[in-house]
């Protein structure tokens, strides 16, 4: 069996990944406690250890995982939660009202308009910016997903 790319994004995510999951179950109350609240805690705490091993794992060389990274920060140190990941409003939370019949044009503006609003950091980049970070969120989304399914895979046989 070949040896793990210790320089691949996939390598230094789970890496990352597998390093906060141990910290979480470390902090772990001892009590059998599967109380409502404790699961949502524990929810929050996997997913945003899950984006910042992300945007740890890319680096600074993106502005989606350089405001991710913020964005994390800012949640600790203000003893807030996580809120939506790439969404700036609250407006976001509210469902889309109906389209309006517009020149295509104009929808293809508004499509990037609501892309911004998805990928973090993309309210202040043109188009073409936004659509390269866009490419390399998506890869990077995929990479998680594939490698905590992975995880799941092994513990739950386990």
């Amino acid at each position: 069996m070949n040896s793990p790319n210790p320089n691949s994004l996939k390598y230094r995510f789970t890496k990352g990944l597998l390093k906060a999951l141990a910290r979480i179950n470390k902090h772990q109350p001892r009590s059998s406690s599967s109380s409502s609240r404790e699961i949502q805690r524990r929810y929050r705490r996997i997913k945003t250890a899950a984006y910042a091993s992300m945007a740890c794992a890319v680096g600074t060389r993106r502005a989606w995982s350089r405001e991710l990274l913020w964005k994390i920060r800012n949640q600790a140190r203000n003893g807030g939660v996580l809120r939506r990941i790439g969404s700036t409003s609250t407006s976001a939370h509210y469902p889309m009202k109906k389209r309006s019949q517009k020149k295509p044009v104009e929808a293809g503006l508004g499509r990037v308009d609501e892309l911004r609003k998805v990928v973090p950091g993309g309210e202040g980049m043109d188009t073409w910016s936004l659509l390269e970070e866009t490419a390399h969120y998506m890869k990077c989304l995929t990479t998680q997903v594939k490698v905590m399914r992975t995880i799941v895979a092994i513990y739950s046989t386990t």
